[in-house]
């Protein structure tokens, strides 16, 4: 059984710090300013010889009943009501304050097992806020230092004791059913399999494996509301306040039998636009998750298409050779579908040259429209992106593209293209031997590109085709020669 632990606390206390440490990697934003953190961020992670699943949430902020902070609150609050433990974090420097007091209460209401960490507990200066943390009447305080890993041996003391309880109560229903199958089955399930025939129909891609799916966008294009409303739950902070997330937070979801990893990124404003520390911290984190994913949704307002914003972030995801899908969002507020739809289309042709034919899909994060067509979409576009041509296929193209339309001479000298191969998918990456590669023309590279993706059917995604030098087979014997 793995554990979820959610670590909880007022703001600015070093709940993602802690999270950082225990995963192992620099998954969530870390600023010096209270509040960085408004999603509930989830990773697995090991302590020792314990696997847990854990829970980064926002800080505990008592505001209005419609104000941001509540929703976060909110967004704690599930956690706490989801996690097996809780670890519950105060600052020690600064002792236990009436905030420190109102969400103790809380958790303590839950019922919920919870560890109590007095973190920045490093020198003398967390004395006495150390001492003081007794009285929130959550047992004995750990002393850590997220930031410099002191405790971590502490806490996997307590994670232990709790889990040994926990195990206890939940009695044979805690079995991990995939371990007793492995008991169960010494020797393996009895299953002929044909080896030959096994390799030479894999696919080209582990369909077992979660497909990695990055939502980006402009400020306020309704992402967070489109993930929400396709796995059927407020999982992530919405509103009609821009720029809510900060930190990209993904979630699995299923669909159509095949499973999704969705990840959620900040708006992306133009550069000259973002001045402060946060939100370029928060758009390298989108960045990364572009750079991770398989297949980049771009959502686009469609009360407002087609910004320069809109057209440098999808050119991004393009130069990062990723499949690109784009999802017109709020499609409930267009007066004319179809004209609209037409000239969208139109657009995307002209001011997106290099993505001919990237999917156009009309949705509403809000009301569920198009969402079963825009994640088939996902799926088809995926398909392409890791498509593979035989050798012998390629170079038929290749002598008919060059016969019906020969490269030119260039110095008085036609430039011989010898063949072509595929040296990789995702993204589709074609080699193309050649005399002189240097000399030729962009316009016959483009050419070639073009009546390569209409011939094997590769629209949309980027396709790369790299222009080489051949080896002359005679210049070995050439250089013998000379030596002799």
């Amino acid at each position: 059984m793995k554990l979820n632990v959610a670590i909880v606390g007022r703001p600015n206390v070093g709940k993602s710090t802690l999270f950082n440490r225990l995963v192992g990697k620099k998954l969530a934003l870390v600023d010096d300013r209270p509040g960085v953190t408004r999603d509930r961020r989830e990773s697995e992670a090991t302590i020792g010889d314990i696997a847990i699943n854990i829970i980064d949430t926002a800080g505990l902020e008592v505001a209005d009943e419609n104000a941001l902070e509540t929703r976060m609150r909110l967004q704690t609050e599930e956690a706490v009501a989801m996690a097996d433990v809780v670890l519950f974090m105060m600052d020690a420097r600064a002792g236990v304050t009436p905030m420190d007091e109102h969400f103790a209460s809380m958790v303590l209401k839950s019922g919920k097992p919870t560890i109590l960490l007095a973190n920045k507990a490093e020198g003398r200066a967390s004395d006495a806020g150390f001492y003081e943390a007794f009285s929130l009447g959550l047992g004995e305080p750990v002393a850590v230092s997220a930031e410099h890993g002191i405790g971590m041996a502490d806490i996997y003391e307590e994670l232990v004791k709790l889990e040994e309880k926990i195990l206890a109560a939940l009695g044979p229903e805690a079995a991990d059913p995939e371990l007793d199958a492995l008991l169960a089955d010494d020797e393996g399930p009895a299953v002929d399999v044909d080896i030959e025939d096994d390799e030479s129909e894999a696919p080209l891609y582990d369909p077992a494996k979660p497909l990695r799916v990055a939502i980006v966008g402009r400020p306020n294009a309704g992402k967070s509301t489109l993930i929400n409303h396709l796995i059927g739950q407020e999982r992530l902070l919405t509103g009609p306040e821009a720029g809510i997330t900060r930190d990209s937070i993904s979630v699995n979801w299923e669909f159509r039998d095949r499973t999704f990893k969705l990840f959620d990124t900040a708006g992306m404003r133009r550069k000259a636009r973002v001045q402060e520390k946060l939100e370029k911290l928060s758009v390298s984190d989108a960045l990364r998750s572009i750079q991770f994913a398989e297949v980049v949704v771009v959502t686009l307002d469609v009360t407002k298409p087609f910004e320069k914003q809109d057209l440098q972030i999808a050119d991004l995801v393009g130069r990062e050779g990723r499949a690109i899908v784009i999802a017109l969002n709020k499609w409930d507020l267009v007066e004319n579908p179809q004209e609209t739809l037409a000239e969208l289309k139109e657009k995307a042709g002209r001011l997106l040259p290099q993505m001919r034919g990237v999917p156009l899909v009309p949705i509403s994060g809000l009301t569920g429209k198009n969402l079963d067509r825009l994640m088939q979409s996902v799926l088809d576009i995926y398909e392409v992106w890791n498509r593979r041509v035989s050798t012998s296929r390629l170079n038929r193209w290749l002598k008919h593209s060059t016969e019906s339309h020969p490269p030119p001479a260039v110095g008085g000298r036609r430039i011989k293209i010898r063949y072509a191969t595929q040296i990789k998918a995702r993204p589709p990456t074609f080699v193309v031997m050649c005399s002189r590669p240097e000399a030729l023309p962009d316009s016959y590279t483009r050419y070639l590109l073009n009546d390569l993706r209409d011939m094997f059917k590769i629209p949309a995604v980027p396709v790369r085709m790299l222009m080489r030098k051949g080896d002359n087979p005679y210049a070995a014997k050439a250089a013998k020669r000379k030596i002799h």
